[in-house]
This record gives C-alpha cells, sequence and structure tokens, in this order.
C-alpha cells in the first residue's frame, strides 16, 4: 500500500493550471505559482497608463502647492512614487516635497511607508491592517469637517471612502497618478476566457479590482458572461488579493477566497491549501489516486494526463465502482464526434500515463469503471 511518507516532493501545486490576470507583478506572481508546481497562463486583463502628462495630475498637484492640504493619504507604494517623479518632471519636485513636509501624511501600508520614506518624508501614521477603512477610521475620530483631504487615487475603488469623507464635511482633492487601460492586445484575455469557460483552469488569481471588472466586461462584450461566471461560481476558483479586488466578482454573484494578509505570498499560499484540498483522492486497486485539474497522483507520484484522458477519468470518478457506459463516455470527451473507439484510443493512452493499468477495469459489453476497492464500496456507493 501506498505510505504517505514516502511521497516524492513535486510541489503542493503540481497538476494544477492557475491563471492570472495581473498587469503589473505578474511575473513575480507567474514564478511563485510555478516554484510550488504550477502550470501559469497569464494574461494581463488590462494596462497601467502613468500620467506625467496628464493635465489632470498637473492641475491638482499644482493645486495642492498652491492651497496646502491638511491631510495627504498615500495609498499605494508605486502610485506615490510616480506622483513624485511626475512632479519632478514638471520642475514641481522640490515645492511638492516642501508642502508634503507639512501635512499630515498617512500611508497605507508599510510598501506605502518605505515609498514615503524613500521621498525623504515621514508618515505620521499607518495602519497595522493595511486596510483603508481603518485609515477613514482615523480621520472620522479625529474629525474632518472643514478640513481639507488630498487621497492619491490608485485605479481601484475605494468604496464609500470619499463619500464617507465629504459627508463628514471634508473637502477631498483627489490626486489621479495612474489610469487602468484595456490590454492594447486583447487576444491573451480571450484565451484566458475561453480556458475559464472550458474548466482548462483550475483557479484565476487577481490581484486588483479592474482587471477583475476588466475581465468581466471582456465576458460580457463576447457573450461569454453566463458561461464565466457559472465556471467561477463552481469549478473554477477565484482567488483575490484583498476584498476591495474581489468586489466586482461579488457583485456578480461570484464568492472568492482571500488570504488574511492582503500580499502575494500569502495569496499563493492560500492557493496552496485550496486546490489540493478540492482534489478528488480516491483508493483505486490498492493504489491512491488524486486526481488534479492536468494530472494525476498515483501514489504520490505526479503523472501527466492528456486532455481527454482527464476528461474520461473524471467521468468515471463521478461514479467510483460503477460502471460507465461507452456512450456516455464518449459525451464526456472533447470533440470525439460518433465513434466508441475514440473512447477506447483514448483509455489506452489514458492507462498507459496512469502508469497502473488495473486501475481501469474493462467490462465486456458494457464499458469501463474505476477498480475503487472493495473496503470503499459502500462509502460510494451513493456518489
Amino acid at each position: 500500500m501506498y505510505d504517505e511518507q514516502q511521497r516524492p516532493d513535486h510541489g503542493p501545486l503540481a497538476g494544477f493550471t492557475v491563471g492570472v490576470t495581473a498587469a503589473r507583478r505578474a511575473d513575480e506572481l507567474g514564478a511563485l505559482l510555478r516554484r510550488r508546481g504550477a502550470a501559469v497562463l497569464h494574461a494581463p486583463a488590462l494596462r497601467i497608463v502613468p500620467l506625467a502628462d496628464d493635465g489632470e495630475l498637473l492641475a491638482a498637484t499644482k493645486d495642492l502647492i498652491d492651497r496646502a492640504p491638511d491631510v495627504v493619504v498615500a495609498t499605494t507604494a508605486i502610485g506615490f512614487r510616480g506622483w513624485v517623479e511626475a512632479a519632478e518632471g514638471w520642475g514641481l519636485g522640490e515645492p511638492l516635497l516642501r508642502r508634503l513636509r507639512e501635512v499630515e501624511l498617512l500611508a497605507r501600508g508599510p510598501k506605502v511607508k518605505g515609498a514615503i520614506r524613500a521621498a525623504g518624508l515621514t508618515e505620521e501614521w499607518s495602519p497595522s491592517s493595511e486596510s483603508m477603512a481603518e485609515v477613514l477610521d482615523r480621520l472620522l475620530e479625529e474629525g474632518v469637517d472643514g478640513r481639507r483631504v488630498a487621497v492619491q487615487l490608485h485605479g481601484e475603488p475605494l468604496p464609500g471612502f470619499v463619500e464617507s469623507l465629504r459627508a463628514a464635511g471634508a473637502e477631498v482633492v483627489g490626486v489621479p497618478v495612474y489610469r487602468w487601460m484595456p490590454p492594447e492586445d486583447i487576444g491573451p484575455v480571450d484565451r484566458l476566457l475561453d480556458a475559464t469557460v472550458s474548466r482548462g483552469l483550475d483557479a484565476l488569481t487577481f490581484t486588483s479590482a479592474p482587471a477583475a471588472a476588466s475581465l468581466l466586461s471582456r465576458a460580457e462584450e463576447r457573450g461569454l458572461l453566463p458561461e464565466l461566471t457559472d465556471a467561477l461560481r463552481h469549478d473554477v476558483l477565484p482567488a483575490c488579493v484583498g476584498p476591495v479586488t474581489a468586489l466586482p466578482l461579488q457583485s456578480r454573484g461570484i464568492d472568492t477566497v482571500q488570504p488574511e494578509r492582503f500580499r502575494l505570498g500569502p495569496l499563493v499560499q492560500l492557493l496552496c491549501l485550496e486546490l489540493p484540498g478540492r482534489a478528488r483522492a480516491l483508493p483505486v486497486a490498492g493504489h491512491r489516486v488524486e486526481i488534479r485539474g492536468h494530472a494525476v497522483l498515483v501514489d504520490g507520484e505526479l503523472r501527466p494526463v492528456p486532455p481527454a484522458g482527464m476528461a474520461l477519468l473524471r467521468a468515471l470518478a463521478r461514479r467510483p465502482g460503477w460502471v460507465v457506459a461507452r456512450s456516455e463516455l464518449l459525451r464526456a470527451l472533447p470533440g470525439a464526434g460518433r465513434d466508441e473507439h475514440a473512447v477506447e484510443t483514448a483509455m489506452a493512452r489514458l492507462r498507459t500515463a496512469l502508469g497502473a493499468p488495473k486501475l481501469i477495469q474493462t467490462v465486456v459489453k458494457r464499458g469501463y469503471r474505476l477498480a475503487l476497492d472493495p473496503a470503499a464500496d459502500a462509502k460510494y456507493a451513493d456518489v
């Protein structure tokens, strides 16, 4: 019998395919996933356009230099650095930094804090939770009536943040440092959508709300929104880096998983728990068989399986130990047509891929069955 202690080190995400929608830091996220064994399909769902030449950012910067705010809220490191760099390009770098030294400067989290200090400034406060809700609570507790609050916008919705400050009497000035735009090449996004709706992915990751909104929008344009939402509700795990990122998905009734700390590392760690936990494991012919996205673990050994073979294996695993007719297996095969000989060909390749032919039994004139161990028959009899 299989000994769990002898399991080879194949990585917790081996056999799974994970989609990445990120525009920035996609390489870092992809590397973390591959290091843990995942196959990665990347398609940036948007692109970031810096506003160094944008009149709106220039006007907001001049306005803040001319009329000092009481509070400046820095929300992202990349956005804060981009703002200072743009100001330097306009010859306004020193006036902006002088102004920021005079105000109450709040940083949303440690990365923003690092960007602030790299610019020679010191933040007055930063929340331990990295949550804009905690920043809002502090401002409202201090009282903002009649105060001027500048908020460095970062392309993601800040639900209720600006509205709450204005309702409490603040004058809110938005500082739009960069904008999200659709990708120039939509081809990769379409391939990612196709892979999601066909269940070619096991998980789809989101690191920004605009990326999630952009993917949903493209699916709607292609008439695929019902298929996409169905896939994300039932078969493809949507994993978001945090609650703000999840908002566009939740508005469509799609539940997501999120790490406790809103970082790429914890997001990958969460997938390392969630995906293996969802994999089907069965005792078959004296072996432990774990069915993953594009591969199978047989006694802990990773066995890649072609798509047709995976389709057959999933059909058999839905009723382990029961005979599944060739006609039913034929319907499960992608693009197989009407020839039941295609089932025999795919089944032969599946047995070869699994490396243990006795896992699947041929039942003459009836079909095939997973050779479920007798002791497990009762457990799976009504599956």
